[in-house]
């Protein structure tokens, strides 16, 4: 398959708003097994609510891991409720939410495998993601 280069990557994203809602933009990092930096990117997507520019941010996400591997990937994010909801442990009351919801399974499909993991903000590799919002947000 042109263009794929490892079987595992790990997508770091986040998602930002000024204000909520507000302008929003989204950070991705992606990484092979090894942790070596593969793609990153960085978008504004125009005004939002903080959970919908997560969920924006794994969508481009996905987006990005697909022209790298279609095997494993390992989704990380510091937002408990985008991935409690991804992981089926808390139910999706907006429309809005569960269009994007079922936007990422969709993007999921492309994969073999795909995990959603909460970890916490302090992580480097979400400091980053948040940074390339942040940067994103900042050239509104």
């Amino acid at each position: 398959m042109p263009g794929v280069r490892t079987t595992v990557v790990k997508v770091y994203t986040d998602g930002a708003c000024s204000g909520n809602p507000g302008p929003g933009a989204l950070g991705v990092i992606v990484l092979d097994e090894n942790n070596q930096e593969l793609e990153r990117c960085k978008e504004c997507i125009g005004d939002t609510t903080n959970n919908r520019a997560e969920y924006r941010a794994l969508i481009r996400g996905l987006e990005v891991a697909a022209g790298i591997c279609r095997r494993k990937v390992i989704c990380l994010s510091d937002n408990e409720v985008v991935i409690k909801q991804l992981n089926g442990q808390y139910r999706i009351k907006t429309p809005e939410l569960l269009k994007l919801c079922l936007d990422v399974k969709s993007k999921a499909q492309l994969f073999d495998e795909v995990v959603y993991q909460h970890i916490p903000r302090t992580n480097q590799y979400i400091g980053k993601a948040d940074r390339l919002a942040k940067e994103a947000l900042a050239g509104i």
